[in-house]
Formats: C-alpha cells, structure tokens, sequence
C-alpha cells in the first residue's frame, strides 16, 4: 500500500511538472485570444523587424557616414558634404596652360554664366566640373584643327568667396582662405554678434546638380563659394 501511495505521489508530480512546462511555453495572443507558443511570437516579432530595416537606426543611432548623408536628426540631414571633390563655378580665377601655345595660356576668370571664353575654342563649361575635366574638354577641342597634340593644364588661382549672414559683426562677402573652417570665417567677420548661437552655424553649399544644406559645428571645413548663417540663440 505504501509503495502504491509513493508510486501515485510520483506520477502526480510528474504530470504536474509536464503541465507547468506546457503552459510556460505558451502565451494568449491578444489580437485572436487564443493560446499561442513563446516561440512562434518571438519568431512574429523577429519577421516584424527584419521587415523594418530603419527601425534600429532610424530613432536612435547616431549619424554616420559625413553629413550630407541621411541621418535620424534632422538638424544633420542634409548637411554638406566635406569629401567631395571641388568644382569650378563663378568667380574663381584660373590659370589655363597650354604646352607651346603662348597665345592661349593665360588667365581666366569662370564668368556669370559659369563658362571659361578662350581663343580659337571660344566659350567652354566650368561650372560643376573639376580642373582636370576642364582641361580636358578643352584639349579636345584644340584637337578640332587647332593643335595636333595639345597638353592642358588647369589651375586655380583665386577661389570664389564665400558668404556670411546672421549673428556677426560685419556680414557680407569675402575673400576664400584655403583651410578656413567656420570659426575661420567668423573671425574674418569681425566675431561673434552679442546674441549669436556659438555652438554651431548653418551652412549651404552648391553641389553638382543640387544646394545642399544644414548644421555644422564651428570646426567644419569650408569651401569657395559656402554661405554661412550664424543664427540667433534663444538663451
């Protein structure tokens, strides 16, 4: 008899645990009300976010990949680029050198229509190319019955200026410093005005095809051309 007591005690122990470890393994589905394994939700939640690929990155992560790319705050989405290679456009100065042909090396100024006016080739496009494609669109058209085997060289002699508005002393248009950041260009403003924001200023630029734009911190590197709006603090 007390060997049938313990054997009952025994199974009962046994169903007891199999039934807990059955309930731990399911949940009731709030949107059917109906049992549903832990794991069969965990494998929902995994496809949920595998379906949103941003959601990781898209409210928390920090921005990467320079500022012009797209970033989760929106004071850094579309702030410029700063690896991107220069690009000619009105105002720069350039000095066009042409192997053997005095007459043409000379130097020439990227005009309002942002195109280059030489002998022989007559009006060639600077605006949004880089030095060495200028001078290769203008080698091939000395080719046309000009010169048989020309060498073109371009370089820039004097960078466009570049812009500063808002909160300083005497806003306006100046001189390009090569290695200039925005501290750089407030400085030659004459400084800070008395309720400017000195944490970071904003900043647009002409890129290929499009003017990109937004925050950057004082240290951010400048181009010919850049216009900078150091805006008001509200504190």
């Amino acid at each position: 008899m007390r060997d049938a007591r313990l054997l009952f005690a025994l199974v009962t122990a046994l169903m007891a645990s199999a039934c807990a470890r059955q309930q731990s393994t399911h949940v009731i589905d709030p949107q059917t009300g109906q049992p549903a394994q832990v794991v069969a939700q965990q494998q929902q939640f995994t496809q949920f976010y595998a379906q949103q690929p941003n959601y990781a990155t898209s409210n928390y992560a920090a921005p990467q990949g320079g500022p012009n790319v797209a970033a989760p705050n929106a004071a850094y989405a579309a702030a410029p680029a700063r690896n991107l290679p220069y690009t000619l456009d009105t105002g720069d100065r350039l000095r066009i050198m042409v192997f053997g042909q005095d007459g043409i090396t000379n130097g020439y100024t990227v005009d309002a229509g942002g195109n280059v006016n030489m002998p022989l080739v007559g009006s060639v496009p600077a605006r949004g190319f880089a030095t060495a494609q200028l001078a290769q669109m203008i080698g091939e058209r000395l080719k046309h019955g000009y010169v048989r085997e020309p060498h073109v060289t371009v370089e820039v002699e004097t960078y466009r200026p570049f812009f500063i508005l808002g909160e300083v002393t005497n806003p306006g248009q100046y001189p390009y410093v090569p290695n200039m950041t925005a501290e750089t260009a407030i400085a030659i403003a004459g400084g800070f005005a008395p309720r400017a924001n000195k944490s970071k200023v904003e900043l647009a630029r002409n890129a290929p095809g499009q003017q990109v734009h937004g925050d950057v911190p004082l240290a951010y590197p400048l181009r010919p051309g850049d216009t900078i709006v150091v805006k008001e603090r509200w504190f």
